[in-house]
């Protein structure tokens, strides 16, 4: 075939391919603490589909509050049940429940140069604590599991004065990463990044101390990408991607749930 043939024969093929053939877009919410594991997993995912996942981390009240206000978002991913579940309220969402997708732990963590030697929630009732990381209650799930740890313990009022909240998860490990705060209650995902490995170290905080941080997404009603999220949904909890979340510090949800 003449190379002028070979040209007649691409220039046909682009014209009569289906718009299908078209790289897909998937704009996803998510909650702070995926930020540390999700970016290989939508590789992996796009290689298989070839469906590209536009990921926007934020805390969960926040997204939650713009996927309501019509941000245009596919899929929501939170750090709890509770903010998918205004959005299931406010009438924005395809499911009647959120559908849980991974287990959260809460931990505390410090520099290696921090001067904490023995890290426990006991410390903390000391002087030599002069600042913790943590992030903001009333728009993180990881700061209302830190809250509610640090009152099982009898601490919020002794620590209120020395606590640095920040906006969301990825922010307070910023914090305690940089020096800003001496402790930080962080998620398992942020202590378990290399950078914080290798900066410092950390202990779980008692899982009975805090109500379960159970991690649930929605699709948005009405998204043109809705089969494209559902596909995502699945392909996470397949057991080979529950496997590498949870390497990432997030435990996979039972089998019999949604």
């Amino acid at each position: 075939m003449s190379d002028r043939r070979i040209l007649a024969f691409a220039l046909v093929l682009c014209c009569v391919l289906p718009p299908a053939f078209a790289q897909q877009t998937l704009r996803l919410a998510a909650a702070a603490d995926l930020q540390p594991v999700l970016p290989p997993l939508l590789d992996t995912f796009q290689s298989q589909t070839g469906i590209h996942v536009l990921a926007s981390y934020q805390s969960s009240a926040t997204l939650a509050t713009q996927i309501i206000q019509g941000a245009p978002f596919d899929l929501f991913m939170a750090a709890d049940l509770s903010f998918p579940q205004r959005v299931i309220d406010a009438g924005r969402a395809e499911e009647a429940h959120p559908i849980p997708y991974a287990h959260g732990t809460l931990v505390l963590w410090t520099r290696n140069d921090s001067g904490v030697a023995q890290l426990s929630l006991d410390v903390l009732r000391g002087p030599s604590i002069r600042s913790i990381a943590i992030a903001n209650p009333e728009h993180a799930p990881y700061g209302r599991a830190a809250q509610a740890a640090l009152n099982h313990a009898g601490l919020l009022a002794t620590v209120a004065p020395r606590l640095v909240v920040a906006e969301n998860i990825a922010q307070a490990a910023q914090y305690a990463d940089s020096g800003n705060a001496q402790v930080g209650f962080l998620s398992l995902t942020s202590a378990l990044t290399p950078r914080l490995s290798a900066d410092g170290h950390f202990i779980r905080v008692p899982a009975e101390d805090y109500p379960p941080i159970q991690q649930g997404a929605i699709v948005v009603r009405n998204s043109p990408n809705a089969v494209a999220a559902r596909r995502f949904l699945d392909f996470l909890r397949s057991p080979a991607m529950a496997q590498r979340l949870a390497a990432g510090g997030l435990e996979p949800v039972e089998p019999s749930h949604p």
